[in-house]
């Protein structure tokens, strides 16, 4: 579990610092819905341990063998200190935040209600098809609410909380949310945080996510209807008194109210832009994931050796290689399974300095019954590599083997 959490924390760090310093200055260039589709970055980052990657692999200590069979580890691996602690905690946060978001969930589904005759009749032109059956009144509408099927919510008092003109404007904006899919960006975004409960760039970037989205929104919202850009504009204004869940996606935030006023009243971003927007920040995105995964690549470990296991198997020097005097540095490529145990063994030629093929074979022959951790992503065991060097030794043979026998 703490393997996850430590994949998680850089990673996702880096997700959302890019998202925070390039959302402005993207959407100054090429608006407001391109410059939204950066907060695809930190879940993406998040995904690194998961995406496929190649095998791991790490170089165990040099074993050497003597003529005696004695063999001895050049150096020890350093000891795996658990830290059992702090992924409880940090589950434990995950999983109040979940639990606070099904409340949430839980009681916008109770609460709701379905329209009466009258409203629905008045409602029905302008909803473009959506069905009656997911339109529901709730007090902490307008707003999308996110679901397996998300839901629009109104409040009660809809038809006379607003005139025909601004009913009109809402209905727009929630519907144009509904198209976009943003009831289930709001989800991850939620999901992120409750993940993510601990760090403070979390809690900073959500209410700029949601600001981004609403910009996005409206923005669309405007495009299909420019001629209602004053009529927007006073609806927001006129909007005052909504209430906020976090299972939801309102109408109007109130901090989000300054910035919305004055995209409002920017001109307007043409097709080209917005397409060259989404192809810059296209490639951004692609490329920031290539090199993260890179160096999630370069800084992860292979599977390792059980040492005190491994060491009481270790290689008998061949008496024919003794006679003929053959020594050198044996180095052996050994696939190890998810249970760690060894799969394959291959000669590495270009790091070894003998091409006996009785040391190989002896050195092979201990391998085979070796035992290793193998190395993990996302808290699993994965498939991997290790590299073990073997050095066969002669120094410490007598001058005259057959004086000694005597």
């Amino acid at each position: 579990m703490n393997d996850v959490l430590w994949h998680l924390l850089p990673w996702s760090t880096l997700g959302l610092l890019l998202a925070l310093l390039l959302r402005r200055p993207l959407r100054k260039v090429f608006g407001a819905s391109p410059a939204f589709t950066l907060w695809a970055l930190p879940p993406l980052f998040c995904l690194l341990p998961w995406l496929p990657a190649t095998p791991l692999s790490t170089t165990s200590p040099l074993l050497r063998v003597m003529p005696d069979s004695a063999a001895a580890l050049a150096t020890e691996m350093p000891a795996t200190v658990s830290v059992l602690g702090l992924g409880a905690l940090w589950l434990a946060g995950v999983a109040a935040c979940v639990v606070r978001l099904l409340v949430h969930y839980v009681h916008l589904l109770r609460q709701g209600r379905g329209l009466d005759p009258a409203t629905a009749a008045t409602l029905l032109p302008m909803l473009q098809g959506l069905p009656l059956e997911r339109i529901r009144t709730a007090e902490q509408g307008p707003a999308v609410l996110w679901a397996p099927r998300p839901r629009l919510l109104l409040p009660a008092d809809f038809l006379q909380r607003f005139d025909a003109a601004e009913r009109a404007c809402v209905i727009r904006h929630e519907l144009t949310h509904l198209r976009r899919g943003d009831a289930w960006w709001s989800l991850i975004a939620e999901l992120m945080l409750a993940l993510l409960w601990f760090h403070p760039l979390a809690w900073l970037a959500l209410p700029r996510f949601r600001l981004d989205q609403e910009l996005a929104c409206d923005e669309r919202s405007l495009r299909d209807a420019p001629e209602q850009r004053s009529q927007y504009a006073h609806t927001l204004l006129h909007s005052t008194g909504m209430s906020f869940a976090p299972a939801i996606t309102p109408w109007l935030n109130h901090p989000q109210l300054k910035e919305r006023l004055l995209m409002i009243q920017q001109v307007a971003f043409s097709v080209s832009r917005r397409r060259i927007g989404y192809l810059v920040i296209g490639l951004l995105m692609s490329s920031s994931v290539m090199v993260a995964q890179a160096a999630t690549q370069n800084t992860a470990h292979g599977a390792t050796a059980d040492i005190q296991f491994n060491q009481k198997i270790t290689p008998a020097y061949p008496k024919e290689s003794i006679v003929n005097k053959e020594h050198g540095l044996v180095m052996l490529k050994i696939q190890v399974d998810t249970q760690g145990k060894v799969k394959t063994i291959d000669y590495d030629a270009k790091h070894s300095t003998t091409t006996s093929t009785a040391l190989i074979k002896a050195a092979s022959d201990a391998a085979a019954q070796w035992r290793f951790s193998p190395a993990t992503r996302n808290g699993k065991p994965i498939e991997s590599y290790a590299q073990v060097p073997v050095q066969f030794d002669l120094n410490e043979l007598p001058t005259n083997p057959a004086s000694s026998k005597s």
